[in-house]
């Protein structure tokens, strides 16, 4: 698993339930990291502002940990594992703010996500009390994309829950969730994978925007390098103070962005925050042009197949 460490959850100043398996008799196991004892399970969250909170159980230790799909793999809180032994501390890599905070590497012996088991994770080691404490609950870790990637995932906001299914190796290429059997019902958007990340391509005036998409950002993001023809299409609202990790802080603007397509199909207007993301281009071995956080994926039930590299959009 990747040690590199994004800064994916953002914070705008001025702005548990345990997981209940679908019964199964099977232990379904991919690879010898993640093995479940349901190939299909619903998975409840909690929202904290615009993050969702799980319930999950690192070794013994068990509390609410933020769905980061920003992040590549698991990164655990200094606070709750900090005499868990680790390796040479890894530099930061650059988030909204500039630097995040250094982290060392770990291993968990199990993580428990309601019915998925993982075994001998790897882990980044991080003092996430910045987000504790602007929030005002224990976050005892985030869960990043490279944990499902053998999923297919659907995301439904508006009834808190998490749809999993671990894809098996002979209905990788046709499995789908019967919630895709209308196929009227969504749009199907190619996704790829990138170092852990999930990428996805949008258009604006005829100009390609390469977006991660990031489940830990509170609101969507868009790069203040990109052209003029670009920002034609914003009307700026205001002005926003971005919080990262220790005292960082930086001014940016939020407006509302007009045109933008996804697979060839109207996003209609998105709320932005527009700042430099110049500093989470080695972080991401590319530059963004922009991220799609909260205000992106909670317009509608969304779906991704990891498997498949795809993302479904209900309409």
């Amino acid at each position: 698993m990747k040690s590199c460490l994004l800064a994916a959850i953002i914070t705008v100043c001025c702005f548990g339930s345990p997981a209940h398996p679908v019964p199964h008799s099977l232990t379904i196991s991919i690879d010898p990291i993640v093995s479940s004892d349901s190939s299909t399970c619903i998975i409840p969250f909690t929202r904290i502002g615009n993050l969702i909170l799980i319930q999950a159980k690192a070794d013994t230790t068990t509390g609410f940990f933020v769905l980061d799909t920003g992040t590549p793999g698991l990164v655990l809180n200094l606070t709750y594992f900090r005499y868990y032994p680790t390796s040479n501390p890894i530099e930061g890599s650059g988030g909204l703010t500039g630097s995040v905070s250094t982290a060392a590497q770990t291993t968990v012996n199990s993580l428990r996500l309601g019915p998925i088991s993982y075994f001998h994770l790897d882990a980044d080691l991080i003092n996430l009390g910045h987000i504790e404490n602007n929030k005002g609950v224990k976050i005892f870790g985030l869960l990043g994309m490279q944990l499902f990637e053998h999923f297919e995932m659907i995301l439904d906001y508006s009834a808190g829950v998490i749809y999993l299914h671990l894809i098996g190796r002979k209905e990788a290429s046709v499995y789908h969730s019967p919630q895709l059997a209308d196929t009227t019902a969504y749009n199907t958007i190619p996704i790829d994978i990138e170092e852990g990340k999930i990428i996805v391509y949008l258009y604006l005036k005829g100009k390609k925007l390469k977006f991660i998409i990031d489940s830990g950002a509170e609101t969507n993001v868009l790069d203040s390098r990109l052209p003029n023809q670009v920002f034609d299409q914003v009307v700026i609202t205001r002005r926003v103070t971005l919080n990262g990790s220790g005292d960082h802080k930086i001014d940016a603007l939020y407006g509302n962005l007009k045109g933008l397509q996804i697979g060839g199909h109207d996003i209609g207007s998105l709320p932005v925050l527009i700042t430099n993301l110049g500093s989470m281009c080695d972080a991401y071995n590319n530059c963004l042009n922009g991220m799609l956080g909260f205000d992106f994926l909670s317009l509608h039930k969304i779906g991704f197949n990891f498997v498949k590299r795809k993302m479904y959009i209900w309409k």
